[in-house]
C-alpha cells in the first residue's frame, strides 16, 4: 500500500525507528528525556551500519588471529567485541531501553542469558585460564546462542529450524 507517495511499510519503519510507535511512553519525565535524546532516522541507520560493520570486522579479525601462533587471546577478545558491537548496533534501531526490554522478554531470555554468560566465559577461558579448547567451545556456544536469539525476531524462524532438525534426525 502506498500513502503520500511512500510505501506504508516504510512509514511504519520510519515511525518505529524514530520512536513514534503506538506503544510509546506517556508524557512523563522519561518520555521527555527520550524525546530530547532521540536520534533522527538517517542517524540511526548510519549508526547501525557502522556499528554492525565494525562488529563483523572484529569477528573476522578474531577468526584470522586464531590461526596465528599464540593468537588465542586476540581471537577471543576480537570475536567477543565483534559480537557485542553487532548486538549493540541494534540499540541504534530501537533505542537501548527498548532493545534491552526485548532482550529479556520471556521468548529470548534463555538465549540472552546463555549468550551473555558465554561472552564472559570466552574471555575468562582465553585471558585467565589460557585454555584453547574451552575458548573454542564457549565461542561456538556464543555463536549458537546469538543465532537463536536473532531468529527470535523473525516470525516462525525458530519453528522452521526446529522442524528442519526434526526432519534431519528422523
Amino acid at each position: 500500500m502506498v500513502v503520500g507517495g511512500r510505501p506504508l511499510a516504510m512509514d511504519n519503519l520510519r515511525r518505529t525507528l524514530l520512536g513514534h510507535d503506538e506503544s510509546a511512553e506517556g508524557d512523563g519525565l522519561l518520555a521527555g528525556v527520550s524525546e530530547a535524546t532521540t536520534l533522527g532516522y538517517g542517524t540511526r541507520l548510519k549508526g547501525f551500519a557502522v556499528c554492525f560493520c565494525l562488529g563483523v570486522l572484529c569477528s573476522i579479525l578474531g577468526a584470522i588471529f586464531l590461526w596465528l601462533p599464540h593468537g588465542l587471546t586476540l581471537f577471543a577478545v576480537f570475536y567477543t567485541v565483534g559480537n557485542v558491537a553487532s548486538i549493540g548496533s541494534t540499540f541504534f534501531l530501537m533505542g537501548p531501553a527498548k532493545q534491552l526490554k526485548k532482550m529479556f522478554e520471556l521468548t529470548r531470555l534463555i538465549a540472552t542469558i546463555i549468550m551473555l554468560v558465554c561472552l564472559g566465559l570466552t574471555l575468562c577461558s582465553a585471558l585467565w585460564w589460557k585454555n584453547k579448547g574451552l575458548t573454542l567451545i564457549f565461542c561456538i556456544l556464543q555463536f549458537l546462542a546469538l543465532a537463536w536469539y536473532s531468529l527470535s525476531f523473525i516470525p516462525f524462524a525458530r519453528d522452521a529450524v526446529k522442524k528442519c532438525f526434526d526432519a534431519c534426525l528422523a
